[in-house]
């Protein structure tokens, strides 16, 4: 894979000029890049600070041989929605980390992917751009190289990147639409579990009301919510911090509310992306089916 830039005008004066305000190219990775002879001017290696004349071509190549030598490969069926040589992009079913740990050595995504790079004899580091929490089911983004991963990154923190949810809640939503900013921070002598806390960072969450809604099980009538969320920032289990914070939990969320005989995860589906694709610059927008867990509690309705 490869950036090109031809020399128009004289907006940019030197080749490291264009690599850091065109391509928004890190340090870390432009020192990568020169380290390993991969940065050209008219197909010659140059110096960064090389003085650019009008037709002169930069060419970057970011193709790296890598190996993430501490993810063992397992093979898996992954549910994958788009690839390309820049992304991997897969629908992640609950009840699977993203990353190994001791209790998911080899069950990981990521040893599904590494398994899968290894086949197609794609020699690089298992990057996600984002990340989901183990029971928590839908989109996850892999990266295949340093680059667009740090480009997806920056679209993060610019708000350009955009996610969306769908949840069920407990209970019934009176609004059709709430902006909860709530900030967030760890539960003090807890290492996982977080609290809505104002010396928190702050934390910004959009619900939209789909339906309420009542389902019956065992002659009980449960009154439920399915909604849409998005997110302007991006904290560990805001979603289910700030779904609990409005009194709202999702449901079958045993850390920030309660068991459920509904469902044996909190109903919670990463189900939409919206990006530009780092290389092309087209919009890339794409879907992940609700799983069927929440199809079921869900049949009635949609």
């Amino acid at each position: 894979m490869k950036l090109l830039y031809e020399v128009k005008n004289n907006k940019y004066i030197t080749i490291k000029e264009v690599l850091r305000d065109y391509f928004k190219i890190s340090d870390r990775l432009l020192t990568k890049l020169k380290k390993n002879n991969h940065i050209f001017l008219n197909n010659e290696n140059q110096y960064l600070d090389y003085k650019l004349n009008i037709g002169d071509t930069i060419f970057v190549d970011l193709n790296f041989q890598e190996e993430s030598e501490n993810i063992v490969p397992h093979k898996m069926n992954l549910d994958i929605l788009f690839e390309d040589d820049a992304l991997l992009i897969i629908n992640k079913p609950a009840n699977m980390p993203v990353h190994p740990s001791i209790l998911h050595f080899e069950d990981s995504l990521s040893n599904g992917i590494k398994f899968y790079f290894n086949s197609k004899h794609i020699q690089t580091k298992i990057r996600p751009v984002n990340r989901l929490d183990k029971d928590t089911s839908g989109i996850v983004i892999f990266a295949k190289n340093e680059y667009v991963q740090e480009n997806l990154i920056n679209q993060m923190k610019n708000n350009t990147f955009k996610k969306e949810y769908y949840a069920i809640l407990e209970g019934n939503i009176e609004k059709n639409f709430l902006k909860i900013d709530a900030p967030i921070s760890r539960k003090t002598n807890s290492i996982i579990e977080r609290e809505v806390n104002e010396k928190g960072i702050s934390s910004i969450s959009y619900l939209e009301l789909i339906k309420n809604f009542k389902v019956t099980h065992k002659n009980k009538k449960i009154e439920l919510a399915f909604v849409k969320y998005s997110l302007e920032t991006g904290r560990t289990h805001q979603l289910r911090v700030h779904s609990k914070f409005i009194n709202h939990p999702i449901l079958g969320d045993t850390l920030y509310g309660n068991s459920s005989e509904l469902i044996t995860r909190q109903a919670l589906h990463a189900y939409k992306v919206m990006f530009l694709h780092p290389i092309t610059k087209e919009q890339i927008i794409l879907n992940a089916p609700i799983p069927e867990d929440m199809n079921i509690i869900l049949k009635d309705i949609i």
